[in-house]
């Protein structure tokens, strides 16, 4: 039957015509005495239905029945759009991935900064451009797999229909669009619910087909479009149609109010007849007439979606042709006959005989009458029974008495033997009598003479079979396969008993669950171990896995949802059919048990706890602990898994620090939902959360020893140590020594814990102090093991060097009472450490090379060579060092200036709003308050005034910072890059850390804060080509001055010229950067083309570089001054 919203008027209580049965007219907009009906369609004459203007567009929307509200079926649509999106970027690579990383993030970007049209159409630019990358990675290898043009350019357009849809689903999440354009909204969601099942079948088919063959894609096509033909075609309700409509016509939903139309319902249901049916005969033409088999396709491909389409119309999908009962279920009888009887006709031929004729113990022609009487019997009753046509006493007798017949055939068919033939009878009656009349007894009856056939069916045929199969003899398999049979066919009597007895379906249920798991995983997981030489058939296919798991996970939800079985139940069941698709990813025999351990372990937060609306869903806090150790206990004990995961990712076996990494950060996540769900006010619980998984990650990236290492006690873990293989392979490598890693990582997560409060550094001074010598010491140690082993006596002066640093930094940030009288002297011990560190580093390194003899037999220019280049490796490291150590310097210094400033500004702004006289605490600011409480609670800080008396030097020391690092940065650049062009734009910003002091930069403020960063990049580059042109000169590589003979003076002459040619942009700009004073437009734009020469003409890139910035330089100027003109104004 038709869903009621459907159903037609005449079936419905009476309800005066007059009142809610009005003429609906047959044209596109529907006018009642020059009214528009509220019932015309949602695309019929939109312009008179939503006017432009804003008053009236308010009022229909009012009036109207549109709602605007969110997309209800975005689940639905997931279902087919996701993977067809996954199959689309795994066709496109690495190209379309990054297009649409790209798109996606600016889109993101701009819809969190509340620019609602911006992230739309830039939604729709990142799918376009993507399509384009997909177009220029993919065409190749779509024209080679096809082999066709025209079949290349359809999948090309296959491809290009699925993003579309996409980015039309994209456009419906949008709100802002439904308000303002409804009637687009509903032509989206109609659009997209009529291509989604063409797109969707389509690609679905062909990731099948790649995956398992063409041979049987016909079939693959028919069934992915029976599904989406049930998820798209079945007549639903509009998201956005008004909520009052049901109350018209005694609760009937009017046809407008549908998604799809009659055009696009007959559309859908002219693919699922006649496309799988055409596809099959254009991929097969050559061989559709060649065999009986071959012509069953034809006609089961056409004949097995007709009866899916009769079956659907019991849910409305025929609506489109009439809504009378009468008529719909005559159409369902007459045509239902028909087909059921060519399918099964069909599958007899096509299956029965064909893949199972030796289980068939009756001769023909006897067998074929047989079968046919089993066949046909039994689908005919199953399909009388799904229309509801078994409902009256004679309907009941008649159906009995063919589950009788058929039994009884069925039982003849595999050869049962006739003194026993009562048996299978007496259990087709009680079949029939459970399904008419839900008798327990019955069922539970015919459970146990099934069993028993089942029994001798299995026994009959396997028992005596000596086989080795899958690691295990057959006979074991026959007693789990029986097992299962039976507690799968206890299932449907158990979930109709009384709520008391549940314990017994959900007992059934895991059990059954338990076995299927142990059964495939044999048959999946060990199938190299078969007979006779099988070794390369497949006995168990992928799919088979992934269908069973769906269809568990399916039947769990469907009887959670009816109350047939518990949360926990439910909580147990989902983690073993979930932990079966592991054993698709990983290679390991035992994963399937690991991951089902891990699936209970980690799945409690979310599937146990989740009824919100009770108080006590939430955890207390000693289970939050409890399930935390189980996690780590899980995960500890499925170490063997990760250790085979890792194993088969890398290619050889993990050391024990990242095995272990991958424990610890596999807890941490594990712990998430616990944290996420249930305790996310406690800041201690996220605090120690960040720890564990920071100390994960810094295990798996640094991978320390461990000397201790209780992985061995694994068997496993102890073979592949053992294993030869490497050293084989690799042979001997000398390591370096790896404990220094456990230094640095006790400093991050030293760090972490500071910051995260969890060492509370900030209210304890003596603890501040201890905190920073350690984090120096730990530092200093790791630098000199790691990159100056060579140099002992420097590791003292390097551990020195960090102690001052880490002691400078955290000081500053939390400064103490006399620490801003100590610092300036902690800061110049650092500044006299450098170069002291970096002469002693060359002269110690010679030394040592020198004495040890470290050349061998090495000539004494190689020595000299070696000894040099030692040198300057192990100085530019100091440099870098030293650098990084000014640079955070740098920054800790400006970030607490701001914070002065910002401060400074919060106290001016509370004293005048204390002398307006509000300062009351009810009209007190809450930021106010809530900062000034804070400060009084809180540690001394520097103020205002101390600023001034004791912390003066932090601007001085800041900008001796700033240089110092710019200036080793230089250094740095000419060592390494031979001095770059492009390093200066990167370096120059370092500049931007300067700040306003007395001392050094008097008069420099924010509004100068970029002239030190366009100066230096002019000076540079001025500087490094007046350099070029001099190297150029005196070593004779003057360019085309030399080579056609002219002297070195026309070279130089020429290309100094040019360089004075691009002063004066510079010149103006960098002055308009110092005072942002507006100056004459015509003055910069008439500089403008004294650059153009230097860019043209001459032979130094670097000049080429100082005209090309000129250039930007005049143009910015004078946009900035046009901006400053027009704001100017605006303020007037």
């Amino acid at each position: 039957m038709m869903p009621p919203e459907l159903q037609p008027r005449s079936f419905r209580p009476y309800i005066s015509s007059s009142i809610s049965a009005p003429s609906f007219s047959s044209s596109s907009s529907s006018f009642n005495n020059g009214s528009p009906s509220p019932f015309s369609s949602p695309d019929s004459n939109p312009n008179q239905r939503f006017p432009t203007t804003t008053t009236s567009s308010s009022r229909s929307l009012k009036n109207s029945r549109f709602s605007a509200t969110s997309f209800a079926y975005n689940a639905r649509i997931a279902i087919a759009l996701i993977p067809c999106a996954a199959f689309l970027l795994d066709l496109g690579g690495t190209a379309v991935l990054a297009t649409l990383t790209v798109g996606l993030m600016v889109s993101y970007i701009l819809d969190s900064l509340n620019f609602k049209p911006a992230a739309f159409f830039s939604v729709w630019l990142s799918l376009l451009f993507s399509q384009f990358a997909f177009f220029f990675s993919a065409t190749t290898s779509l024209r080679q797999s096809f082999n066709s043009l025209p079949l290349t350019l359809l999948s090309a357009f296959l491809c290009a229909q699925s993003n579309f849809l996409i980015g039309v689903w994209s456009s419906l999440q949008f709100k802002w669009i439904q308000i303002e354009n409804p009637s687009i909204v509903l032509a989206l969601e109609r659009l997209l619910f009529a291509s989604v099942p063409f797109a969707a079948s389509s690609l679905f088919t062909w990731a099948t087909v790649s995956a398992v063959g063409m041979p049987n894609a016909a079939y693959y096509l028919m069934a992915f479009n029976c599904i989406f033909y049930w998820l798209y075609s079945i007549p639903r309700i509009s998201s956005f149609a008004s909520k009052n409509d049901a109350k018209y016509h005694g609760g009937e939903v009017p046809d407008d109010n549908l998604i799809l139309g009659p055009l696009e319902s007959c559309f859908h249901t002219l693919n699922l007849l006649f496309f799988p049916l055409v596809f099959h005969i254009a991929s097969h033409y050559s061989v559709i007439f060649s065999s009986a088999a071959a012509i069953a396709d034809l006609f089961l491909l056409f004949f097995i979606p007709f009866l899916f389409q009769l079956y659907a119309s019991t849910r409305g999908a025929l609506w489109w042709i009439t809504k009378n009962p009468n008529q719909l279920h005559s159409i369902r009888v007459v045509n239902g006959a028909v087909a059921l009887v060519v399918v099964v006709i069909c599958l007899e031929f096509r299956v029965v005989f064909h893949s199972f004729g030796r289980y068939i113990h009756v001769p023909a022609p006897l067998s074929y009458l047989l079968v046919t009487v089993a066949m046909l019997g039994g689908a005919s009753g199953a399909a009388a029974y799904a229309v509801g046509m078994i409902s009256d006493a004679f309907s009941s007798v008649a159906f009995t008495t063919l589950a009788v017949i058929v039994s009884a055939a069925g039982a003849i068919v595999i050869g049962f033997p006739i003194l026993f033939l009562p048996l299978p009878s007496v259990a087709g009656f009680y079949l029939a009598r459970f399904l008419t009349n839900r008798s327990l007894p019955s069922y539970f009856g015919f459970v146990v003479l099934g069993s028993l056939m089942v029994t001798w069916f299995v026994m009959h045929n396997f028992w005596d079979l000596n086989i080795w199969m899958a690691g295990m003899s057959l006979k074991s398999f026959c007693k789990f396969i029986i097992a299962n049979v039976v507690l799968a066919m206890a299932v449907p009597g158990l979930a109709i008993l009384p709520s008391k007895f549940h314990f017994l379906i959900e007992g059934s249920l895991i059990s059954h669950a338990l076995l299927l798991c142990y059964i495939e995983d044999r048959f999946f997981n060990y199938s190299s171990i078969y007979y006779y030489g099988f070794e390369d058939d497949v006995m168990y296919p992928s799919y088979m896995v992934i269908v069973t798991t769906f269809v568990g996970l399916a039947l769990v939800r469907r009887l959670s949802v009816d109350h047939r079985i518990g949360p926990k139940a439910a909580w147990i069941l989902t983690c073993l059919y979930s932990s079966k698709l592991a054993m698709l990813l990983i290679t390991s025999k035992s994963v399937v048990w690991m991951a089902a351990v891990l699936l209970l372990a980690i799945s409690p937060p979310v599937l146990l706890y989740k009824d919100k609306s009770r108080t006590g869903s939430k955890m207390k806090p000693w289970q939050g602990y409890v399930h935390a150790a189980v996690v780590a206990l899980s995960v500890w004990f499925c170490r063997e898994t990760i250790f085979e995961a890792l194993q088969w990712w890398n290619g050889r076996s993990p050391s024990d620090g990242l095995l272990l990494g991958f424990c610890i950060l596999s807890m941490g996540m594990a712990c998430i939902p616990i944290v996420a769900l249930h305790f996310p006010h406690v800041q201690s619980a996220k605090r120690c959360l960040v720890l564990v998984v920071a100390t994960g990650l810094l295990f798996i990236l640094m991978q320390p020893p461990i000397p201790l290492s209780l992985t061995y006690r694994s068997d496993l873990i102890k073979a592949a140590r053992q294993s030869a293989d490497d050293i084989s392979i690799y042979g001997f490598m000398a390591t370096k020594p790896t404990w220094p890693s456990w230094l640095l990582i006790l400093a991050i997560l030293l760090t972490l814990a500071a910051v995260t409060s969890i060492i509370p550094i900030k209210y304890m001074v003596e603890l501040r102090a201890f905190y920073s010598i350690a984090m120096g010491i730990a530092l200093g140690v790791f630098i000199s093991a790691e990159y100056f082993l060579q140099a002992a006596v420097l590791h003292a002066l390097i551990v020195v060097t960090m102690v001052c640093a880490s002691v400078f930094v955290v000081f500053t940030h939390f400064p103490s009472a006399s620490s801003t009288k100590v610092l300036p002297w902690v800061f110049a011990l650092l500044v006299a450490l450098f170069p002291v560190t970096y002469l002693l580093e060359g002269q110690v390194r010679i030394k040592n090379i020198l004495g040890d003899g470290g050349f061998g037999d090495m000539g004494e220019e190689e020595k000299k060579l070696t000894t040099l280049l030692a040198v300057e490796g192990a100085r530019t490291s100091l440099l870098g060092l030293y650098a990084a150590i000014f640079m955070l310097i740098a920054l800790e210094i400006k970030f607490e200036l701001a914070s002065l400033i910002r401060e400074k500004a919060l106290e001016r702004g509370g004293i005048r709003h204390n002398q307006s006289g509000h300062s009351s605490s009810s009209t007190f600011p809450p930021r106010m308050r809530f900062m000034q409480q804070r400060r009084s609670s809180t540690v001394a800080t520097f103020t205002i005034k101390r600023m001034a008396a004791e912390g003066a030097w932090m601007p001085a020391v800041g900008n001796v910072a700033t240089v110092m690092c710019f200036a080793i940065c230089l250094i740095l650049n000419v060592n390494l890059t031979g001095g770059s062009n492009r390093a200066i734009f990167f370096l120059a910003p370092i500049l931007l850390l300067l700040n306003q002091d007395s001392d050094f930069v008097a008069g420099f403020g924010d509004k100068q804060r970029y002239f030190p960063v366009t100066v230096v990049i002019s000076a540079y580059l001025v500087v490094t080509a007046l350099y070029s042109i001099w190297e150029d000169v005196w070593h004779g590589n003057a360019g085309w001055g030399l080579q056609i003979g002219g002297p070195d003076w026309l070279f130089a002459v020429k290309n100094l010229a040019l360089l004075v040619l691009t002063f004066p942009s510079h010149i103006l700009f960098n002055r308009f950067v110092w005072s942002y004073k507006k100056q004459s437009d015509w003055m910069a734009l008439i500089t403008l083309p004294l650059n153009l020469p230097s860019v043209i003409i001459t032979d130094v890139l670097k000049i080429r570089i100082l005209g090309l910035l000129g250039i930007i330089y005049s143009l910015a100027q004078t946009l900035i001054s046009r901006q400053q003109f027009i704001s100017g104004l605006k303020y007037i």
